[in-house]
């Protein structure tokens, strides 16, 4: 009879045991604190747990692979050799030239399952997108919430439909020439089911949203290796093509290696060895390109981060809105420094900090597509008291001047979900924690964080009421509604022309020009001209050259001046 091996690292503990149904199995310890027990006749679909010490209570594995019962419930041994692929052929994307999509499959669909997704995928091809970002799929304690307090970071939640479903909804994308990246969050643990301190030292202080890991204190080794095999294992295994690390700036890791050049190292070579690309995307708070500066320069060798600046600056300029983090963001010149620079602050005074705030980026040697620009993400929305989009705020014909801006830029742009056919719906935020006392803490630090700006308990979405998940789901069927629909030809428009014409897509930071005026802009991209109107009033622009053609948009064009109606955008060729 074959005999199965169960591992689990538990350094400082006199005893472990494995558990599998009523059975009990007693562990051997190795030189590394490492368990192990072979038992017979188990394999793909054994339920199993682990005993520490004389505790009775049965603990999740945890590097499980699938949690169907939750994450206070056994694990379930699970083969990844078993899936069929049909991606054998599949080359993979590179990051530069190309649009992301960012989307959270329990709001994507009504079902909010990759099953449900499958039915979608056309749209985004007929969009023209090139990855679809998914948010965090790691299992989270109960049913519905955004991902980021996952606990178990290498099972796929259930009620998206497991493992099996995403392999399924991954081969899908690559089937129809799309990538898929994963956002996953290695700077904490959820508050519910994170068992892994009673385990080893996996813990060493807290960040904001819960326990931080120990990536350089005693033992530390193996948690920097649960990290690194846990992100290999979602590019191998789930046959992604990149990873969206979330908040970076609150891995505390003082070794001579960070961890995340440690992991971009590893994920260099495993994407040598699959003749594939692999992405890794930082979200970062620090305006610091050293993450995306090469290894041998001295960075981290990440392939991009997230630029909050950008976006910050955009949503000013197209929404007159300066409170909080966007009061910098409503100076002279906000949006033209940043579109040209990546970082508005870069080594200046932030207002909102209270110091002077990251470095300058060197944009003779720093391309543009190592920063994703986008006009609305699932925190910059999601993180507002009502989750409101910004067509809440603006037309949608200003928001397609913002989408101009992005999609045209030198940046990698990125789009939530949504957002390219302006949907009605917000995306609040939303958990559905089962212990009662949980959720009432949950709930009640929502309307405390937002009491501090003026806002009441019930103007405040309950996180814990299904009916903030009802709203916070895609509305499809607005794509019947012409105007939404007029929308939809913009964004579809404005991705085939950066398709079409090299220049909108050039990440040449050192070649890109910014005019501005009174309220209208002008991106220099080629031949191009990028030629937005943000002012109340018609713009009358004057360009360096006759117009030869235009490519996106109805101006009144004579000779060399383009004049364009508010909340206009156009795209000629000099």
């Amino acid at each position: 009879m074959s005999t199965e091996l169960f591992s689990v690292w538990a350094p400082d503990h006199e005893r472990v045991r494995l558990a599998i149904g009523p059975a009990t199995h007693d562990m051997t310890r190795d030189e590394r604190g490492w368990w192990h027990a072979e038992v017979p006749g188990t394999g793909d679909g054994t339920d199993y747990a682990f005993l520490v010490d004389d505790d009775e209570t049965p603990l999740p594995d945890p590097r499980s692979r699938w949690q169907p019962a939750g994450v206070h419930g056994p694990s379930r041994r699970y083969s990844h050799d078993r899936f069929d692929w049909t991606d054998d052929n599949w080359p993979g994307r590179q990051l530069a030239g190309g649009v992301i999509y960012e989307l959270h499959i329990g709001t994507f669909t009504e079902q909010g399952t990759f099953n449900a997704a499958l039915d979608h995928l056309d749209h985004l091809v007929e969009l023209g997108v090139d990855f679809v970002e998914v948010l965090p799929v790691n299992a989270f304690d109960g049913h519905a919430g955004w991902g980021y307090d996952g606990v178990a970071w290498g099972a796929v939640h259930e009620p998206y439909g497991g493992p099996d479903a995403f392999k399924r909804f991954v081969d899908a994308c690559h089937a129809r020439g799309l990538a898929v990246l994963l956002d996953v969050v290695y700077n904490h643990l959820g508050p519910s089911g994170a068992y892994l301190d009673r385990f080893g030292p996996y813990f060493a202080g807290r960040t904001i949203w819960g326990p931080a890991l120990n990536l350089d204190g005693p033992l530390s080794d193996e948690v920097r290796r649960y990290v690194i095999d846990n992100a290999l294992g979602w590019l191998r295994d789930y046959h992604l093509d990149g990873l969206r690390l979330d908040a970076v700036h609150a891995l505390v890791d003082k070794r001579a290696t960070h961890v995340l050049e440690e992991l971009a190292a590893e994920v260099d070579a495993l994407s040598a060895g699959l003749r594939r690309p692999l992405s890794l995307i930082a979200e970062s708070d620090l305006n610091d390109a050293k993450l995306v500066t090469s290894r041998d320069a001295g960075g981290y060798g990440l392939t991009a981060q997230w630029c909050d600046d950008i976006h910050h600056a955009l949503h000013v300029a197209l929404t007159g809105e300066t409170g909080g983090y966007y009061a910098d963001f409503g100076a002279a010149g906000a949006l033209t420094t940043t579109l040209r620079h990546a970082f508005f602050h870069a080594g200046t005074w932030s207002s909102f900090r209270k110091r002077t705030h990251g470095r300058p980026v060197d944009t003779r040697r720093t391309p543009g597509h190592r920063f994703l620009a986008y006009l609305q993400n699932h925190d910059q929305i999601g993180n507002r008291a009502q989750g409101d989009r910004l067509t809440a705020t603006i037309s949608p014909e200003r928001q397609l001047c913002g989408a101009a801006i992005v999609l045209c830029s030198p940046y990698t742009p990125m789009l939530f979900m949504g957002e390219e056919w302006a949907a009605s719906s917000p995306w609040q935020f939303f958990a559905s924690f089962e212990d009662p006392d949980l959720a009432a803490s949950v709930r009640d630090g929502r309307r405390r964080e937002f009491a501090e700006y003026g806002w009441g308990p019930a103007e405040v979405p309950d996180p814990m009421d299904v009916a903030t998940v009802v709203r916070s789901t895609l509305p499809w069927a607005e794509l019947a509604d012409p105007a939404h629909r007029a929308v939809l030809d913009g964004y579809r428009e404005l991705i085939s022309l950066r398709r079409k014409h090299p220049e909108l897509a050039d990440p040449r930071l050192d070649q890109f020009r910014v005019d501005e005026g009174d309220g209208w802009l002008v991106l220099h991209r080629g031949s191009l001209r990028v030629v937005v109107n943000l002012g109340a009033a018609k713009a009358e622009v004057t360009v360096d050259g006759p117009v030869r053609e235009v490519l996106f948009g109805r101006p009144d064009v004579r000779d060399e001046v383009v004049t364009l109606a508010p909340d206009a955008a156009t795209i000629i060729r000099v």
